[in-house]
């Protein structure tokens, strides 16, 4: 099990997607994969549907949360190996129009082969590996509220996902 990270291993920032997850073991909520959960069933043609002019199709906004995934797991490798050097930040608006366009499906697939990626990560790290303390975007960062913040941040796309992207249209 690896526990919740104090509120001095990550910037205050990031609080909003780790109080998005429920119970106290990072590993239990990585299992649960939501937001693929949540694609198997959706109309195919909704991955090009933005839900306000200038906003990211559902597509777009699934491949910034497999990127943002990815990005957190390398934070917390380098950070949970020790590696001390300050890790910048990602500007997540330029990543979107230069990833590839893909099906909602193959998203799905995609977050599901990362997750298990992720997952294993998660799983080898020791207690110690889990607490280590790096910096990242300017703040502190420890190996496991970097997985807190990924299984915060998918819940986050999630409720975007239900409140913008599936709401009735007026």
């Amino acid at each position: 099990m690896i526990g919740r990270p104090a509120p001095d291993e990550f910037g205050d920032f990031y609080r909003r997607y780790i109080d998005l997850v429920e119970g106290d073991d990072l590993l239990a909520a990585l299992r649960m994969p939501v937001l693929a959960n949540a694609l198997q069933d959706l109309d195919p043609a909704l991955g090009a549907h933005a839900y306000a002019p200038g906003k990211w199709t559902l597509a777009q906004s699934v491949q910034h949360v497999i990127d943002t995934e990815r990005i957190f797991a390398t934070r917390a490798l380098r950070i949970a190996r020790g590696d001390a050097t300050p890790l910048p930040g990602f500007d997540q608006d330029a990543y979107v129009p230069l990833a590839p366009v893909c099906p909602l499906s193959t998203l799905a697939d995609t977050l599901d082969r990362l997750r298990a990626a992720t997952l294993d990560l998660f799983e080898a790290f020791s207690e110690a590996d889990a607490r280590r303390v790096g910096t990242a975007s300017g703040s502190p960062l420890s190996a496991r509220a970097a997985g807190w913040i990924v299984a915060g941040h998918e819940r986050h796309h999630v409720q975007i996902l239900h409140e913008r992207y599936l709401a009735p249209r007026t």
